[in-house]
């Protein structure tokens, strides 16, 4: 379960949830049901009434629920009106992608800046440049971020964990394929990318 109480399905539905109202003309549509919704989507109504119950409670008998204040609640169980700043270490392949990709925003997430073992900041994107690892703790400490992404080598991973505990971040990404020890009250999500994909290999096998 994610903060609040919502799923992680739940979590992965919120912003298509959000494009559909916000592409609605709310004149024509000031009140939605989840079963508008859903037909809209092409999701089950279950599903829909379900998400939208636990983030903004059953809405109005015979009406559904407001479009503003449904945006509203969507866009705060994101996160949207209150970025998460991150910082990303480890700027090779997958952090050069990571940096790249443009939908952690649309979950509250706001990767403030990189660092890697080179001596002066460089520029890989047009929009986060790549600072010295030893700049790390001032800017951390300065911007007072809480969530750390971890793409170095299972070499390096557990220093670089053990520096972003030390600097007061509180929940860890870590893509690096080991297991890593943090204390009591981090939360560490571990992102194996190799396993995933083993997974799948293993369930189309079945089919073979």
């Amino acid at each position: 379960m994610c903060k609040n109480g919502i799923s992680k399905a739940t979590l992965s539905r919120i912003p298509i949830y959000l494009e559909l109202l916000k592409e609605l003309p709310q004149e024509r549509y000031e009140y939605l049901s989840a079963t508008t919704i859903a037909r809209k989507l092409s999701l089950g109504e279950v599903q829909v009434r379900k998400d939208l119950a636990a983030i903004s409670g059953t809405g109005k008998p015979r009406l559904g629920y407001l479009t503003s204040e449904l945006v509203e609640n969507l866009e705060n169980s994101l996160g949207c009106n209150n970025y998460t700043l991150a910082v990303l270490v480890g700027a090779g392949k997958l952090g050069k992608a990571l940096l790249d990709y443009d939908e952690f925003e649309k979950f509250g997430i706001k990767i403030a800046a990189a660092f890697d073992s080179n001596d002066k900041e460089i520029s890989i994107t047009g929009k986060i440049k790549v600072k010295p690892i030893n700049e790390f703790d001032d800017f951390c400490k300065d911007n007072n971020v809480q969530l750390g992404i971890i793409t170095v080598g299972s070499g390096s991973a557990q220093a670089v964990c053990d520096k972003m505990v030390q600097c007061g971040i509180v929940a860890i990404l870590n893509f690096a394929p080991c297991k890593l020890n943090v204390p009591d009250g981090v939360i560490l999500e571990n992102e194996n990318l190799a396993l995933s994909l083993a997974y799948l290999n293993n369930q189309i096998n079945k089919f073979k």
